[in-house]
């Protein structure tokens, strides 16, 4: 067996053949895309492109699938006034929040340390936030405001840069993270969905902040309240919100346990495939469909590849084309004709609780049917 050193070389030389050759630059992961792939971890698929740092919008884009997913220009130019506007005078806005709604019994926030995290490209920013964390919990006693701190975090054998918005160092020497939304606050609440998603986004930073800590000795406390910044109402002011990610986070932490390492799927592969979107488009369908996917709905908020991965599904039949609920209660049934056919009686073991549903199904439709026609022809009185 080659040495470590001999793997990872091969392994980052068929991982640049994947995007097209080491001319093409990895696209880089970033928390959102690592709680999509967590959400899924059965898609080896984009276990594999997002290893290899294939740009799937542009893949998309060469497969006739083009996906409107991601945010908008407005939304982006916004969102990045209001951290600006939040972050400003040194973060006293923002550490004045921390204070109010997560460390109230901590010396107010008069003054804090914002140490410089500029560093040469992912690796030296990293190092740097390391060593600011590492400076902050040897010298308890004041706040310590992050800005953009850079986080490395293994994920199936590839190594993901990860960039919080902030990290707050507590007088007690505790870590937490903060999100800043451009989503309102209204009455105190904010859309439940987008909530959740920035607290599976969170999670991941928390992930990555505990592998920091480990390395310390002692390891501090990484809170598993977050901080959420967002809008108050329907104003530019900023309020916030303690969020609790403990469930987000164990998730998480089990599902990107589950993902198949990206060596073993690249290994699976025929040689020379490629995704570079530069191919003729029969031999970029060829390349991708090698991959195994794992489509359900929710893929088209959260993944580029999701049209074509639908219409796939939806040629081949698939159950999960209608939700992972339905294709949980289906059990071995996967496909539109299995279903069918079991509702029908022309297949399927009777004994199987989905197919005696089925069946009993089918037969309450056809009497509702008959009973339908039935009233339909009936004379008047």
């Amino acid at each position: 067996m080659p040495p470590p050193r001999t793997q990872g070389k091969a392994l980052r030389h068929r991982l640049a053949e994947l995007r097209g050759g080491p001319q093409v630059p990895p696209k880089a992961l970033d928390a959102r895309a690592l709680a999509a792939l967590a959400a899924n971890p059965g898609c080896g698929r984009r276990a594999l492109l997002d290893g290899a740092g294939v740009d799937k919008a542009a893949l998309a884009r060469a497969l006739g699938a083009p996906s409107a997913f991601g945010q908008s220009q407005f939304a982006l130019v916004r969102g990045n006034a209001f951290e600006a506007k939040v972050k400003g005078d040194g973060g006293t806005e923002l550490l004045r929040l921390a204070h109010e709604r997560l460390d109230r019994a901590a010396e107010p926030p008069t003054e804090a340390l914002v140490p410089d995290l500029t560093a040469a490209g992912p690796a030296g920013r990293t190092a740097r936030t390391e060593l600011a964390l590492r400076e902050a919990a040897e010298n308890p006693g004041g706040w310590t405001l992050l800005d953009h701190p850079m986080l490395a975090l293994d994920v199936a054998g590839s190594v993901a840069f990860l960039e919080p918005d902030a990290v707050i160092v507590h007088p007690d020497g505790s870590w937490t993270v903060v999100e800043i939304k451009s989503f309102p606050l209204l009455d105190g609440a904010a859309d439940p969905a987008k909530v959740g998603a920035a607290a599976r986004q969170a999670a991941v930073y928390v992930l990555a902040l505990e592998e920091v800590a480990a390395r310390l000795d002692p390891a501090p406390r990484v809170r598993h309240r977050i901080l959420l910044v967002c809008p108050k109402d329907f104003s530019n002011l900023p309020t916030a919100s303690a969020v609790d990610v403990r469930k987000q986070r164990a998730v998480t932490a089990r599902q990107l346990t589950r993902l198949t390492r990206v060596e073993d799927i690249a290994a699976a592969l025929p040689d020379g495939v490629s995704f570079s979107p530069e191919l003729p488009a029969e031999e970029l369908t060829a390349a991708v469909e090698a991959v195994p996917a794992t489509y359900a709905p929710e893929c088209l908020s959260s993944c580029e590849l999701a049209f074509h991965c639908r219409d796939r599904s939806r040629e081949a039949g698939a159950v999960t084309a209608l939700g992972r609920p339905v294709r949980a209660e289906l059990g071995g049934l996967t496909t539109v004709e299995d279903v069918l056919a079991a509702a029908r009686g022309e297949a399927g073991d009777a004994g199987d609780p989905a197919v005696a549903a089925l069946r009993r199904a089918a037969a309450l439709r056809a009497e509702a049917l008959e009973a339908a026609r039935a009233a339909e022809v009936a004379p008047c009185p």
